[in-house]
């Protein structure tokens, strides 16, 4: 039997039958028994016979450790795995919210509900208060307006990064209740 007629090209850039430049491998059968260690002419034949692909799976071995499989359906079914963990993965979001000390009432629930909406959504919510001038001296102000924030917020999240000052900002993650 000629190799050469039949060969099967992948545009990868795996190593699969040709590809592979290793004068001896070690060669793992169709169902997972040790062939031994061949010559990749050899290899390629016994892949070959069977209507099968030569695939490196440990080029770092030595000899390196080539499996005869159908690469066709291996990369199919990589793909579906690949595609089932990204679709299993769950990606939080960081809302920015950005509050004053000397906040209005109104804009403070208007803030408060933006932030209950973006927690029962399962987002988590990064709140800022940034000092600007002279408002840098009154810290326990915009403290207070942060507590305020923070308690009324328990019902729906809790505190993952306590307050802490970062230059003349205020800074707070929540992260959304598990329960809602």
């Amino acid at each position: 039997m000629e190799v050469s007629l039949i060969t099967k090209k992948f545009m990868t850039d795996e190593l699969v039958n040709e590809n592979i430049r290793f004068k001896e491998v070690l060669v793992i059968g169709p169902n997972g028994e040790q062939l031994g260690v061949m010559s990749r002419r050899e290899a390629l034949e016994k892949a070959y016979e069977g209507e099968l692909d030569l695939m490196c799976v440990a080029p770092n071995g030595n000899p390196p450790v080539c499996k005869i499989l159908d690469f066709g359906k291996y990369r199919f079914e990589s793909q579906k795995k690949a595609k089932e963990a990204k679709r299993n993965q769950q990606v939080t979001e960081v809302k920015p919210l950005r509050l004053s000390p000397v906040i209005d009432k109104h804009d403070f629930d208007t803030k408060l509900r933006q932030a209950q909406k973006w927690a029962e959504e399962g987002m988590k919510v990064k709140v800022d208060m940034r000092f600007r001038g002279r408002m840098i001296t009154r810290l326990e102000v915009g403290k207070q307006v942060m507590k305020d924030f923070i308690a009324q917020m328990s019902e729906f999240a809790g505190v993952e990064k306590s307050p802490s000052m970062e230059g003349n900002t205020m800074s707070v993650v929540l992260s959304p209740k598990k329960g809602k």
